[in-house]
């Protein structure tokens, strides 16, 4: 059923592995050209170059940076959002379809949708109208979900995260990208409680590349099918090498400390 989400989403997931790397550049519509994202081209060629198996931002990426240089590397096209400059960022709406994201070539679509915000309610509306889209055309569909809001003290909680990962698999989505809990047993509940593959954001910039791989390696030990990383990667002083020793760990089974050797 739905035969066309299975062949796109051999372009978002390595067929060794059945992991991905995807490397999220919609930062653009929310904060602006921030540091590493001036030029989409050359950021979209830095991080194919790593072995990156998919990138993500709004249509402006499949315009005018999908392709970097020829090199070829999956799109996810994301279909939300807002700006830093909102009465409120957390409320995310709708600003392109999936019509739209076929017509530039996208292998999945993306949602973004805050658990615990004050407009959750249209949020989820969207995300459920967006998912039955995505089946009539047999479409990938990625949703972020994010505990975010009034009552959420910690984003990172288990409890809110196992929340918002379900109520993504729950309305539809093939992919779900959230935080990561911070130990591999916390992050083993929210997989256990996903039906669908969990992907974790990589989020501010971490102090150390090593912090980075660690956490990388113990969300594929809890469960985890990936990540999906910007700032840490495309703002690192070596994008290319930065995203190939993600792939170290990812795709190869290395530890951060051999993903970082030479």
């Amino acid at each position: 059923m739905y035969t066309g989400k299975p062949i796109r989403l051999e372009r978002i997931f390595n067929r060794n592995t059945n992991n991905t790397i995807i490397v999220p550049m919609d930062h653009g519509v929310s904060v602006g050209p921030i540091r590493g994202l001036e030029d989409l081209r050359t950021a979209v060629n830095k991080v194919a170059e790593g072995g990156a198996n998919a990138v993500l931002g709004h249509i402006g990426l499949a315009k005018h940076g999908h392709r970097g240089y020829g090199r070829d590397i999956g799109l996810i096209i994301h279909l939300s959002g807002s700006t830093s400059l909102a009465p409120d960022p957390n409320h995310k709406v709708l600003v392109k379809n999936v019509e739209e994201a076929i017509k530039f070539g996208a292998d999945a679509v993306s949602v973004h949708v805050n658990i615990g915000a004050q407009y959750e309610a249209e949020m989820l509306a969207t995300l459920g109208r967006v998912s039955a889209q995505c089946d009539y055309w047999g479409m990938p569909l990625l949703a972020m979900m994010y505990p975010r809001g009034p009552k959420v003290e910690n984003e990172h909680d288990a409890e809110y995260v196992k929340l918002a990962a379900r109520v993504g698999a729950e309305l539809g989505a093939d992919i779900v990208k959230t935080n990561y809990t911070g130990d591999i047993d916390s992050f083993k509940d929210v997989i256990k409680g996903c039906p669908v593959p969990v992907v974790v954001a990589g989020g501010p910039q971490m102090d150390t590349e090593r912090q980075l791989l660690q956490m990388v390696r113990d969300s594929l030990d809890a469960g985890g099918r990936g990540v999906a990383i910007g700032r840490n990667t495309f703002q690192a002083k070596d994008p290319t090498t930065a995203v190939r020793h993600i792939a170290r760990v990812v795709h190869e089974g290395y530890d951060a400390y051999e993903a970082m050797r030479p």
